[in-house]
């Protein structure tokens, strides 16, 4: 994976989490790989990372990955986990012809004979000229190169704009921004969480309103890059709240990113789903304090 992120290759890696380290709990759930899939590689090399957030999701968030990849010239990572692997829920085949297209950037053929494979679109992302195509054949290797030249080169000031170039090439992706349920606007509380536990945070949300609270939730299937409005939702409301089947990776992600983000956070790794009525206690003893 190192090697598709220096010669920035689409590729989807498919990470289904389950109770860790080492052989574990195989067949037991947990969200435990989030700061692996973000940070878990020498050198700064970000990398897209997403988190389907139920089974029916997987298809949409696979297509989305792989559109990614391709349109970005990058490896994607995709979470899920073993609540999501093992569960099941009805799906309705997708129209093929509805959707989104995918358009990885070909070398234009205006570049023939001017072309190198280190040339850049204006977006940061490597052209791609597919293998055997006359007039575009090349060679990538491994090592870092010069951006330019294409040479090999280890002079400090080039590694330094290359580590900016693949970073700022992630940065530039697109994502849909985060959508907030519930009380949107009043809200004494947002929950907030990622992946497989959508349900059972909405499930919470929903009981927690029905006992006459003021809650909202917004949910991450974004990781990297983060949603646009991520600071706004989150510096919006009073309290927030950060659920999640880990010792609190993404909370701590959320405060390295947003400014003065302290959350409340609500953590278990018992490789098993969330309890509703747990979260429901928990979430009330916040709204009281």
């Amino acid at each position: 994976m190192n090697l598709a992120v220096i010669m920035e290759l689409p590729l989807v890696v498919l990470d289904v989490q389950r109770g860790g380290p080492a052989t574990g709990l195989p067949t037991k759930s947990e969200q435990t790989d989030l700061l692996q899939a973000l940070f878990g590689r020498n050198g700064e090399s970000p990398m897209p990372v997403m988190a389907a957030t139920s089974p029916t999701d997987c298809f949409d968030a696979a297509y989305q990955a792989c559109k990614m990849a391709l349109e970005h010239m990058t490896p994607v990572v995709l979470l899920t986990d073993a609540f999501v692997a093992n569960g099941s829920g009805a799906f309705k085949l997708p129209e093929m012809a509805k959707l989104d297209p995918i358009n990885p950037p070909y070398v234009p053929e205006e570049l023939k004979g001017k072309w190198t494979p280190y040339m850049r679109a204006e977006n940061g992302t490597r052209y791609w000229a597919v293998p055997g195509r006359e007039g575009f054949t090349h060679i990538l290797g491994g090592l870092e190169k010069d951006s330019n030249t294409g040479a090999i080169s280890t002079n400090p000031e080039n590694h330094d704009l290359m580590t900016r170039l693949r970073q700022q090439k992630i940065a530039n992706i697109q994502v849909p921004d985060l959508e907030v349920d519930g009380d949107v606007n009043d809200a004494d509380l947002l929950i907030v969480g990622f992946g497989s536990t959508y349900g059972h945070l909405r499930s919470a949300m929903d009981e927690l309103r029905a006992k006459g609270y003021k809650v909202a939730q917004t949910h991450f299937k974004y990781l990297n890059p983060l949603p646009k409005n991520t600071a706004a939702v989150l510096s919006k409301y009073k309290k927030v709240v950060v659920a999640e089947q880990n010792m609190g990776q993404l909370a701590g992600y959320l405060r390295m990113k947003v400014d003065n983000f302290v959350p409340f956070q609500f953590n278990q790794v018992k490789g098993q789903p969330f309890v509703v009525e747990e979260l429901v206690n928990a979430f009330e003893d916040i709204l009281k304090k």
